[in-house]
């Protein structure tokens, strides 16, 4: 998104902020003020609310994302002494040469070694005034929205690290920071001439429990949970988390990260070997148990015939079983007439369809809510060239009332 704030740090979203704008506007004349997104990731559906002057709340459990969208909603904060701050930051940075100290590999990969000496003196440079501020936040986003910039090898916005591919031009650190800095600066200007509305609030929560949200509180909720297509959100950021120390390796993001989060990847679902039949006979799955064990059996039957084994049967397993849970939790904070939009995609592992709309559908309506409809916004997966399977996939919104 290039759009100003939502620029700050892109991240998976299923739709854009101007559409997300559009929902929020068209129900605000239908008199839906309480907006929630439980799947909130950077902040794009919070930022469109405050721009149309209605109340949100948002959920986000991965701890690093969370802690970027709450950066992102301190635009509201004075310009001016972030803007002094930034530039002291720049200069010390430039001037000063700290000890390099010891990074994980994977930072090692993703940058020479004179880049990743500048990116570390920002890095000194700001946890010498870190204090958890609006300001320090602020410049901390700065600095976390320059890596992936800087660096040379395959390194996509909120894709995973490819160190064997080359970008074409890789900014240098300071000046990288510096532009970036610029950047917030405009965008804080310009949205601070704007009608304000109320600042949203984005809580460290679990969307299986919206814990955060009082009862009844939402008539609008907006979303796109995790895709069931085996892509692993805990790893999109694992290079910003392993400069800032928080991961070692692949490996530490079990503890850190994933444990969070829906589990919709096959690295989130090996304890579930032993438990699947017990997850089946949950009650909050019941509407879709035939179909759910007929396709687990399948996946399960297939990965025998793969060199890896995955485990999609008990990916899609879980991933069902939390999303019910989701559903649930969604009936409790929601009103009587509220109106929810899940952007979603159906999935095909191994290529045995799984009918991801549908089935969430038939689990709002067993959740209590009273009526759905799909809308289809394209197809996915019709060119063959070097795709895995060639079932026919889609996206769209999943339009549930009351």
């Amino acid at each position: 998104m290039s759009a100003p704030i939502h620029r700050w740090f892109r991240y998976s979203a299923g739709f854009s902020g101007e559409w997300a704008n559009e929902v929020i506007a068209r129900e605000k004349s239908n008199g839906r003020r309480h907006v929630l997104d439980p799947f909130a990731g950077s902040g794009t559906v919070l930022i469109e609310a405050e721009r149309r002057e209605v109340e949100a709340r948002g959920i986000e459990a991965h701890p690093f994302v969370h802690r970027i969208g709450r950066a992102k909603l301190l635009w509201r904060d004075d310009w001016r002494p972030f803007w002094k701050r930034a530039g002291e930051l720049a200069r010390r940075a430039a001037s000063e040469a700290p000890p390099l100290g010891e990074y994980p590999p994977l930072v090692y990969k993703c940058f020479p070694e004179d880049t990743l000496r500048r990116l570390n003196a920002l890095r000194f440079a700001w946890q010498s005034q870190a204090d958890g501020s609006p300001i320090s936040e602020l410049l901390w986003l700065a600095l976390t929205a320059c890596l992936r910039e800087c660096s040379p090898v395959g390194t996509a916005q909120w894709q995973y690290i490819l160190p064997n591919k080359t970008k074409a031009r890789a900014l240098d650190p300071v000046r990288a920071f510096e532009a970036k800095a610029q950047m917030f600066v405009a965008d804080m200007q310009a949205r601070q001439r704007q009608p304000l509305g109320p600042p949203a609030v984005l809580a460290a929560d679990d969307a299986r429990e919206c814990d955060s949200v009082p009862d009844r509180w939402a008539d609008l909720v907006i979303t796109s949970p995790p895709y069931a297509n085996n892509y692993d959100y805990a790893d999109a950021t694992r290079l910003e988390m392993s400069f800032f120390g928080e991961v070692s390796g692949w490996g530490d993001l079990q503890e850190a990260v994933r444990r969070h989060l829906v589990r919709s990847c096959t690295q989130h679902v090996s304890a579930l070997e032993t438990e699947l039949d017990e997850y089946l006979a949950g009650p909050l799955l019941a509407p879709i148990v035939p179909e759910l064990k007929k396709v687990c059996g399948q996946l399960a039957r297939e990965r025998e015939g793969h060199g890896g084994k995955k485990a999609y049967h008990l990916m899609v397993a879980g991933y069902f079983s939390d999303l019910a849970r989701v559903w649930k939790a969604l009936r409790r904070v929601t009103a009587d007439d509220a109106r929810v939009c899940f952007v979603v995609g159906d999935s095909a592992p191994y290529g045995i369809y799984v009918p991801v709309d549908r089935w969430l559908g038939e689990l709002a309506l067993a959740s209590g809510f009273k009526s759905l409809r799909f809308e289809k916004t394209r197809d996915r997966n019709t060119k063959w060239k070097n795709r895995k399977h060639r079932v026919p996939l889609h996206e769209g919104r999943l339009w549930v009332e009351g």
